[in-house]
């Protein structure tokens, strides 16, 4: 078991209760015609994605959250972790919603993935992180390399500050390969 972080489809986006996210998906259109925004509907302009995006969510936050202490400030911190639902879009803060999804309770907070996107790529660089050997696309390839020894390998073969903190590192390249897929993608990712 555990917690996962994983893209939405189109179709479960529409779809209400506990099988889908159509609640979040219907109080964020609402909300965002409130602002003056279209409504957002995932994979309108980009097609469906070959597979879907799952990673999970088990070492330590410990490091991670003392590196963004480092080098974010408290907003952009907060921007970063509590998030409940990324979506491909350009947000100027992130939307409080009066609903609820099986992780979040009651509320749900959403971010857009350019921000947290820029965010990662903020700390990605703090710490040297080598994003051309991370692996990115196939389902839990990336808590997998964390896991099973890949990112050990590369740390020898490729040392640095990110080679320090492994746990710390594999949260900021959970967080930038989340947000690079919605936006290739253009689908909302989510915890479950």
């Amino acid at each position: 078991m555990g917690v996962y972080l994983v893209s939405v489809s189109a179709q479960d986006w529409s779809v209400p209760g506990e099988e889908g996210h159509g609640d979040v998906a219907a109080a964020l259109s609402a909300e965002l015609e409130r602002r003056g925004l279209p409504p957002y509907e995932p994979g309108s302009a980009v097609p469906d994605a070959p597979g879907w995006f799952e990673e999970k969510v088990s070492p330590s936050m410990d490091g991670f959250t003392a590196l963004c202490r480092a080098h974010l400030t408290g907003a952009e911190l907060s921007a970063l972790l509590d998030w409940s639902v990324l979506v491909p879009l350009s947000l100027e803060e992130e939307i409080l919603l009066p609903v609820g999804t099986a992780y979040t309770g009651d509320e749900t907070l959403v971010a857009g993935a350019p921000r947290i996107l820029s965010l990662a790529e903020r700390l990605a660089g703090a710490i040297g992180l080598p994003l051309d050997v991370i692996p990115e696309g196939r389902n839990l390839d990336l808590s997998l390399w964390f896991l099973e020894g890949g990112a050990r390998k590369a740390a020898e073969e490729r040392p640095g500050p990110w080679s320090g903190d492994l746990d710390a590192a594999f949260y900021v390249a959970l967080y930038l390969r989340a947000a690079q897929y919605s936006l290739r993608y253009g689908c909302p990712m989510t915890y479950c």
